[in-house]
């Protein structure tokens, strides 16, 4: 997606089309699959998971993972712009987590996160919870920031990094948003 001319992205210095986001339903494990895989191989350090275990993976494989978790499709103009996940948090019935958030490198910073996150704390207060966590890495500040900007307050709560990188540090820390009355107050 990048301009010829500048090697900038494409969507830069244009008028951005409206980011939609939709939940998936089960019938739709094809598309997640392959927006999942673009995630695992664009971003492999980003997920517990590799490209060439999920890709080997059957149809019931997609299926099953369909019904573990809400899966939120991001789109621009039609396209996959970005996922992330919706799913339960061991031990709180009060919360649900967003996972597995990923967008397109051309369209980082372009408000698809954002989209994917607001949708997901939408799915989370339609489930009934009152609490959204997100995970990050301690020493990954742009996600630090951006979680802070959303809402999300760091808690006591860390764990170690199931994948080690230089941007994310060993830890993780759960941020945790109350979500009572966020719906419609989060960044647009």
């Amino acid at each position: 997606m990048a301009n010829p001319d500048t090697g900038s992205p494409a969507w830069q210095g244009m008028a951005m089309s409206e980011i939609s986001v939709r939940a998936l339903g089960e019938g739709d494990w094809e598309l997640y699959r392959s927006v999942r895989l673009r995630a695992l191989e664009e971003s492999p350090d980003a997920f517990v998971a590799s490209h060439d275990t999920e890709a080997d993976q059957s149809e019931q494989f997609w299926t099953e993972r369909m019904k573990r978790s809400q899966r939120l499709l991001a789109e621009v103009d039609g396209e996959a712009a970005g996922i992330a996940s919706v799913g339960a948090v061991a031990d709180r019935d009060d919360a649900a987590q967003i996972f597995g958030l990923w967008v397109d490198p051309a369209l980082r910073g372009s408000g698809v996160a954002t989209a994917l996150v607001k949708a997901g704390v939408k799915a989370a207060a339609g489930q009934g919870k009152s609490h959204v966590v997100y995970w990050v890495g301690t020493d990954n500040g742009r996600a630090v920031a951006f979680a802070s900007g959303f809402g999300f307050r760091p808690t006591s709560d860390r764990r170690p990094m199931r994948v080690v990188s230089e941007d994310d540090g060993e830890e993780e820390i759960a941020m945790d948003l109350p979500i009572s009355d966020r719906i419609g107050n989060a960044p647009r």
